[in-house]
């Protein structure tokens, strides 16, 4: 292989792409070639940094300067002064804060300083597409080792040994479940790999297939070996095109190689994958809802047990892990069930991979390992809120997660304490929240997102998330009274209690965790028919601060109903009858005169 003296290694995750990063890839060759540099320089495409509001991202190695939101008309200079006269463009230079230093090595930025790289061990370091890049970096080592010295018992006593739990969602033993379905009786068996991400704000799945899809199949190829499967399904949302087209390249790659397909690697052990395109049903990341998707019924929950391990996909034993779960298994057979056992938690081994979105400053994805606390979250590698606004709540655990307060930014993040707290690990999602978010409001939005979501089988969950989000959308309007929260409280475990389905059972959460942290602002909203955060339309009210407006009529020209009116150079008034709440007054004025009350 061909070594140069300069690599630029440029991030073409979604996110990058969709902010021009194939457009940079060729207008840095094309520059490069202009300068006579192509003998020196070469541009390699790699994955998701993870660092997504500072894309797109270019990392030059050796020297490991990151270089953030790059544009294309940056090039002709960054290529004359970088690479021609060896001097860093400070201005694409990461800045933490403004009145900070540039921080020019991705090493020593706090968001990257403070991660464990275990499933994301890759990214950023290899192409994606290419299989012997992955190959490179220790890649089919573990099933090589496991297809030639271990038998099936012995993989999965290891993964029981590393304390691996599954990270979509309840956290169940991996090694367990894999045990389970080996002593099933029945042929024969299927392996999944659950890539349906359906929580608002989370990408974790999306990124990870996009970074390092071999990863995954390596892991569905030892499970495979481990309970004795022949045919696997990637089931993996249609939304999500490149994720789809990295995960074919990487099978047909893996076939060509031989390891995918009959005897592999010259064993007695053959597997195929498949890859099921999901329609994009929030609840067929429930399993028994993505085994009948993929058998080609509607996509409705089913009665369990019978668990997936005894009768699943055609009524044969199936084994489903999410696909951090997967990416997981070939690090612990490399580097031994020990060495993963004693990252995180007593209870909580290895790492977890989150989404860290909302009003943080850095968003983006993180590995990080369990056991950190929220507070190192949100502000060492978030960097803060965003505007130096007070912190209020984050939501963990998707739309069926709890919301968790302030006063508990230090407890640590483990499957347990966030059950204990009102909250689930869920798949990863993490929404940070500042003082402006009305918490009855967000309680709606996730009820919203629910009920349009349940598949309606059964009754507890379709009528009940409704009742729930009809009592909480009158509370948000003014029109609640006090007995409706003792009426939310009573509803909200019979739903838990008597659905079909995780979708059911958890949908509660959103709502049980904001009355228990933030019961005053319920209270408020009904007893004073006001939103604390100026949130609920229907309960705010627009003023002008007559001190500070200074009569420059912005607000009168933009106001589509005329509600302000007033003398000529004098403070303005708005006429509360005529007043839509648009909130365009507010917006447009640049002297913060117009309030809410």
């Amino acid at each position: 292989m061909k070594e140069y003296r300069t690599n630029i290694m440029l991030c073409t995750g979604t996110e990058c792409v969709n902010k021009g990063a194939l457009e940079i890839k060729k207008a840095l060759e094309e520059e490069v070639k202009k300068r006579g540099l192509e003998d020196e320089v070469v541009v390699i495409p790699t994955s998701c940094d993870g660092f997504c509001n500072a894309g797109p991202i270019m990392i030059v190695q050796p020297d490991g300067i990151f270089y953030q939101q790059v544009k294309v008309e940056h090039i002709p200079h960054l290529v004359e002064e970088h690479f021609l006269k060896g001097r860093p463009v400070k201005s694409l230079i990461y800045v933490p804060q403004k009145e900070a230093q540039p921080i020019a090595r991705m090493k020593d930025i706090a968001f990257f300083r403070e991660q464990r790289l275990i499933t994301l061990r890759n990214r950023g370091l290899i192409d994606p597409e290419k299989i012997d890049e992955y190959i490179g970096r220790d890649g089919y080592k573990a099933l090589v080792k496991v297809l030639t010295s271990m038998t099936p018992q012995e993989v999965i006593e290891e993964i029981k040994a590393s304390g691996l739990r599954g990270r979509g969602g309840a956290g169940f033993p991996t090694g367990k479940k894999w045990e389970f379905c080996r002593a099933a009786k029945g042929e024969p068996k299927y392996m999944i790999c659950n890539a349906d991400e359906g929580d608002p704000g989370a990408f974790m799945d999306r990124s990870i297939i996009e970074t390092d899809p071999h990863s995954i199949l390596e892991g569905m190829v030892i499970g495979a070996y481990a309970i004795g499967a022949s045919l696997g399904y990637v089931f993996i949302r249609i939304e999500y095109p490149l994720a789809i087209k990295r995960m074919e390249h990487a099978i047909e790659q893996a076939k060509n190689y031989g390891l995918l397909g009959e005897n592999i690697l010259g064993s007695d052990f053959s597997f195929e994958v498949k890859i099921f395109r999901g329609a994009g049903a929030f609840v067929c990341g429930e399993e028994t809802a993505l085994m009948a998707s993929i058998e080609g019924r509607n996509p409705e929950p089913g009665q369990r047990p019978p668990f997936p391990a005894q009768s699943g996909l055609w009524d044969k034993p199936t084994n489903i892990n999410n696909v951090e779960t997967l990416a997981n298994v070939a690090a612990i057979i490399n580097r031994g069930a020990k060495w993963f056992a004693e990252i995180g938690t007593e209870t909580s081994k290895g790492t977890k991979v989150f989404s860290l979105v909302g009003k943080v400053n850095n968003t983006g994805l993180v590995e990080v390992p369990m056991g950190i606390t929220l507070r190192q979250m949100i502000y060492e590698i978030g960097g803060g809120i965003q505007n130096n606004k007070r912190f209020k709540a984050v939501q963990i655990g998707g739309p069926s997660g709890g919301c968790i307060p302030e006063n508990l930014l230090d407890m640590p993040i483990d499957y347990e304490e966030l059950i204990k707290v009102g909250a689930i690990m869920g798949s990863g999602g993490m929404i940070v929240m500042d003082e402006n978010t009305c918490m009855v409001d967000i309680t709606k939005y996730f009820l919203t997102f629910l009920n349009g979501e349940s598949c309606g089988r059964c009754t507890s969950c379709r009528d009940g998330i409704d009742a729930m989000l009809e009592v909480v959308t009158r509370i948000c309007e003014g029109k609640a009274i006090e007995e409706d929260i003792e009426f939310l409280e009573e509803l909200a475990p019979v739903v838990k209690d008597a659905s079909l389905c995780g979708l059911g059972q958890s949908a509660p959460n959103p709502l049980l965790s904001t009355l228990h942290h933030f019961r005053d602002e319920y209270l408020t909203h009904i007893k004073e028919k006001r939103c604390p955060a100026g949130v609920c339309k229907e309960l705010i009210r627009y003023s002008i601060n007559s001190e500070k407006c200074k009569a420059c009529l912005l607000c009168v020209k933009a106001c589509p109903s005329s509600a302000i009116f007033g003398e000529k150079k004098q403070p303005q008034t708005i006429n509360i009858d005529k007043c839509i709440k648009c909130g365009v007054c507010r917006e447009i004025c640049k002297f913060d005169a117009v309030i809410i009350i």
